[in-house]
């Protein structure tokens, strides 16, 4: 504080204030025999002033002016707006163009524009199927008013509270989405949607807009409307689908490719539970019997027929690339489904088509169509840059219009013990140590006898997994059981480090954390997990970077009408440590040098590189990187009727 005396009001620390007795000048009138102005008189007290915030209290007269006021406003804001906005003719998605994918140095992988369309009259599609779409998407659509304002507010309150984008809209709503509009997300948008909703719903007959509805939606796999759609997944016309088929179709309205089980059999248990809520929602509004419903049985729809330009990897990369710019919120399905954008990826062609060329000659080349064995090989691959994340090549498959799940992102094959490397970086990453108190390194000595049961803190677990042929080691060091694949070893290991480290390693270093079968137990380090092709090649290209990891980029560039699409910016975070990372590739490079990666030795640069054999040698897999790219193959077995 100041030495100086602080100055208030009257403060005799103020030079220019003089100190006065006042009470000796209230009596000197009166001492001077003068009477003082009101001698005798009492004052008449004074009102005391209203504070301020008594003020600010609101009468009610002032409440029903402003509610008046805002009542006024928003009716003449409706007023205008239904003057404003005119029934606009039908967009130009009846007409659409083509999405146009392009290789980084911008010459063209694919063109999907072939719009697949038949209108049909309300009165051709059966009845359950009309009833399964309203108790998919509007049940009370025949009752209610075109827009449910409520509705609409929960919904933007939810998207504005961080609870995911929701569906506020009506089937009026949506059909003038669809027809009228677009599908882009934009207040002025969802305005002029409420206005024409209105207006139509004034001149159509709700037949006629729910017929629109049918007859506009997007259902995936290329096909626009009910007929289409009943084409594309049970090569039926629409007049022709049974109740549990239409209740599927009804279904994919929500998320097209999502519920798609063919071209994404892991998400049958999503869609398969879309469908039970449609057909308990037709029960529900009395439109489907009790019984008739328990009789039903889940539809698998037929393959998916893609058109012939997108034979070859063509078909493979644009799905991969579709789903990468929905699972990343770039586009929605059926925004992209609109069509006029060109999307350039990060692909680069020679690489494309030096993995195209060696899976050909190391595998396709080798099998023979006389072999039954043989027909049922599938193969996916990928390649990333690890310094950039960069998809660099990739491969799904021999030719998407002979086999059209993409073997490089399905997520259904154990990746074996391509895993185990994942365990050992956990190892070194959380200093651990075996249960007598050794620390792991690649010098550590392990037991590597056949079914050896697995140790735990408090005693033998009761797991005692088989190593490969049943060939016990014995003393082995951890080094040598990478080398040689050594399950008890390893199985040994993920339970000193503790599973659920393990499970967060793997996260860490690019696994997907709800990857089906990521079990933190000690049966982890075996890979039963299903990562796909990509997910390991993200991974291993963490190990690569030294234990920096950032999600893999597959597009470079979108645009529509010349306007550029924001893309997010790629982040990379140091995940493991650095020595973790590395100690990792240094006994992965004696996998190649003299493991069971010695076929990676051709490549002419120090490789590091790990093999994997799923469960009943249903895939066979290999995981190898250099300081500038990370590859993983998997060779896969099939059905071919079913993929």
């Amino acid at each position: 504080m100041s030495d100086e005396p602080q100055q208030q009001n009257g403060d005799p620390a103020d030079p220019g204030w003089t100190p006065r007795d006042l009470s000796a000048d209230a009596a000197a009138p009166a001492e001077q025999g003068t009477p003082a102005k009101g001698a005798g008189k009492q004052k008449k007290p004074k009102r005391p002033k209203r504070t301020g915030w008594r003020r600010a209290i609101p009468t009610w007269r002032m409440v029903l002016g402003g509610i008046l006021l805002i009542a006024l406003v928003l009716i003449g804001g409706f007023i205008a707006g239904y003057q404003l906005v005119e029934i606009p003719p039908a967009n130009a998605s009846a007409t659409a163009q083509s999405n146009v994918y392009l290789y980084k140095d911008g010459s063209v992988i694919a063109r999907d524009g072939e719009v697949n369309r038949e209108n049909v009259r309300l009165a051709q599609v059966p009845l359950t199927v009309q009833h399964a779409v309203l108790a998919a998407e509007d049940r009370d659509f025949y009752s209610e008013r075109a827009v449910d304002i409520k509705a609409m507010v929960r919904a933007g309150w939810n998207t504005l509270t961080g609870k995911g984008k929701q569906g506020g809209s009506t089937i009026t709503q949506q059909y003038v989405k669809n027809y009228y509009l677009g599908q882009e997300q934009t207040i002025v948008r969802k305005i002029k949607e409420f206005f024409i909703a209105i207006k139509l719903n004034r001149e159509e007959t709700k037949d006629q807009i729910f017929e629109g509805y049918l007859n506009t939606s997007y259902f995936g796999r290329n096909a626009y409307g009910i007929q289409a759609a009943a084409q594309a997944y049970y090569s039926k016309d629409i007049g022709d689908i049974t109740t549990a088929e239409g209740a599927y179709l009804a279904s994919l309205l929500n998320a097209p490719s999502a519920y798609d089980v063919i071209t994404h059999p892991e998400n049958k248990p999503a869609a398969l539970a879309r469908w039970n809520y449609v057909l308990d929602g037709m029960v529900k509004e009395e439109w489907l019997g009790a019984g008739e419903r328990a009789a039903l049985t889940f539809p698998l729809p037929g393959p998916v027929k893609p058109a012939n330009s997108l034979s070859g990897q063509r078909g493979y990369i644009v799905q991969a690339v579709e789903d990468y710019l929905i699972q990343k919120d770039i586009l929605d399905e059926k925004t992209l489904a609109t069509r006029g954008y060109r999307i350039t990826t990060t692909l680069e062609k020679k690489k494309q088509d030096a993995l195209v060329e060696a899976v050909d000659d190391n595998v396709m080349s080798k099998t023979s169509k006389k072999n039954k064995a043989d027909r049922n090989v599938r193969v996916g691959g990928a390649s990333i840059d690890p310094a950039t994340g960069r998809v660099l090549a990739m491969y799904g498959g021999i030719d998407y219009t002979r086999q059209y799940v993409n073997n490089a992102t399905r997520r259904d094959y154990q990746v074996g013990s391509t895993f185990k490397p994942f365990v050992f970086t956990s190892a070194v990453a959380n200093r651990s140590t075996t249960q007598d108190g050794r620390r792991i390194t690649p010098s550590t000595i392990y037991d590597g006898t056949n079914k050896r049961m697995v140790q735990g803190p408090d005693g033998p677990t009761g797991y005692d997994p088989a190593n490969e042929d049943d060939v016990s080691y014995g003393p082995i060091t951890v080094r040598t059981a990478t080398d040689k694949s050594v399950n008890a070893v390893y199985a040994q290991m993920a339970e000193d480090v503790g599973p659920e480290k393990v499970r967060t390693t793997a996260i860490d270093l690019g696994i997907p954390k709800d990857t089906p079968d990521l079990t933190a137990s000690p049966s982890i380090a075996l890979g039963p997990s299903t990562a796909s092709v990509l997910d390991m090649t993200e991974a291993y290209a963490t190990l690569a970077d030294h234990g920096r990891h950032g999600d893999h980029v597959l597009v470079d560039k979108v645009t529509k009408d010349g306007e550029s699409v924001t893309l997010p910016d790629r982040t990379t975070k140091q995940t493991v440590t650095r020595e973790a990372a590395d100690t990792t590739t240094s006994i992965l490079q004696s996998v190649v040098d003299g493991g069971t990666g010695t076929a990676a030795q051709g490549s002419g640069r120090p490789s590091a590189g790990k093999t994997g054999t799923a469960e009943e040698d249903r895939a066979a897999w290999f995981a190898g990187y250099t300081p500038d790219l990370a590859t993983v193959i998997a060779v896969m077995g099939q059905d071919p009727d079913t993929g």
